[in-house]
């Protein structure tokens, strides 16, 4: 980890958290040669932010976190932990490789400032920086070519999501009933409504195995064998 004091009251407290070592380096170095802009602290992962961030002071804290979403070896960037940053006054911009479309939806429900792909420039970067800081929203090209295929996909309520992810990889109606706390009848509903949901989209869907086909497409879940209860 590395650490950097911050360069005086004109400067805005960048954090960052990225697990790749020479990417993070060379983000730092990117913040850190821009006027105005000074890294503060600089770890692998979200969870290290935060147990830094509880021993500091008001003065210390970043005005944004830089933040790649997943981690190679831990656990991926919490939604939950992202919010409570955004609910405490920081700003959080994505810098990541945006591969699991489930977690950017997350992210965006928590309240992220911008995404940024690491594919983007530096220049695109620096510039998403800037944005988030004067309160702004960055949406990298990347990034609203996956929110433009969610006009396809159903708006589902976080239960009726579950519901269908537990299904679609093979659970019964009676362990997914267990598995979210509920009745089976209230789980059969959730998959009424999803079944409803998707139909409206033009994309219907009466089996199983129909629905862990779209769980796939969607990006809900990854490809795993399903049994066919013709359910």
């Amino acid at each position: 980890m590395t650490e950097v004091q911050e360069g005086g009251p004109a400067c805005w407290r960048v954090a960052i958290v990225e697990d790749h070592r020479l990417q993070r380096l060379r983000t730092e170095e990117l913040i850190n040669r821009q006027p105005g802009l000074r890294v503060v602290r600089s770890c692998e992962t979200l969870d290290e932010l935060t147990a830094w961030m509880a021993d500091g002071s008001p003065q210390s804290m970043p005005h944004v976190v830089i933040l790649d979403l997943v981690v190679d070896r831990g656990r991926d960037a919490d939604p939950a932990v992202v919010a409570r940053l955004i609910r405490s006054g920081m700003r959080v911009l994505v810098l990541s490789a945006l591969v699991s479309v489930p977690l950017v939806r997350a992210m965006i429900r928590a309240g992220v400032s911008g995404f940024v792909g690491k594919r983007d420039t530096e220049e695109d970067v620096i510039a998403a920086v800037w944005a988030v800081l004067r309160r702004r929203q960055w949406v990298t090209p990347e990034l609203a070519s996956v929110m433009a295929g969610d006009a396809q996909r159903p708006r589902l309520s976080d239960q009726e999501e579950r519901a269908l992810v537990l299904y679609a990889s093979g659970l019964t109606l009676d362990a997914v009933a267990v598995a979210l706390g509920v009745k089976p009848d209230t789980v059969k509903k959730y998959l009424e409504r999803v079944k409803a949901k998707y139909a409206e989209v033009g994309r219907p869907v009466r089996t199983k195995i129909d629905l862990n086909r779209e769980a796939i497409r969607d990006g809900l879940m990854t490809p795993s064998p399903v049994e066919n209860d013709g359910g």
